[in-house]
């Protein structure tokens, strides 16, 4: 599991600590990866954020920043999900139920979205591919939603035995 607040660029500790090959050789053996709010977006090729800092790379696409618009940015507060089938980190979660953001950049709504949000348009809230997730909110603040979230990933990852 990846937490992360602030700055994209602080990432770049994960790679002058050596600590990317090893997340990546981790993920290649199976190893269930949650990436959260700027982990997740670490998950990426990068972020506009810091353009220079690569991030993970297992999704192609880079997180931008939210465009201009008459409503707030960062994007702070309780929003809801708008499920996609078949996510096991996000088993039992009903559409509709809120979470907890706090965010000035997004990712984009590709196949691998496993729930969309909507804030100024419509972005990725949670993502998944194989053994590797990611969650744009933060479930530590969310409330039973947020708790639910993370006993999945826990039980995921305690079946995998990492």
């Amino acid at each position: 599991m990846l937490p992360g607040v602030g700055h994209f660029q602080a990432t770049e500790r994960l790679d002058a600590t050596g600590l990317t090959p090893t997340i990546r050789a981790a993920i290649a053996r199976g190893v269930p990866f949650l990436g959260i709010c700027v982990g997740m977006q670490w998950v990426y090729a990068g972020s506009s954020e810091a353009s220079i800092q690569p991030g993970l790379g297992h999704f192609a696409e880079s997180c931008t920043r939210f465009p201009d618009s008459t409503e707030k940015v960062p994007h702070v507060g309780w929003n809801s999900l708008e499920m996609r089938a078949g996510s096991r980190l996000l088993a039992g979660v009903e559409p509709g139920e809120f979470v907890y953001f706090t965010h000035s950049y997004r990712a984009p709504v590709t196949a691998d979205a496993a729930a969309i949000t909507h804030y100024i348009g419509p972005f990725s809230a949670a993502v998944e591919r194989g053994n590797v997730m990611g969650v744009q909110f933060h479930p530590e603040k969310s409330g039973p939603t947020g708790l639910k979230i993370l006993g999945n990933f826990l039980s995921w990852e305690t079946e995998e035995g990492a």
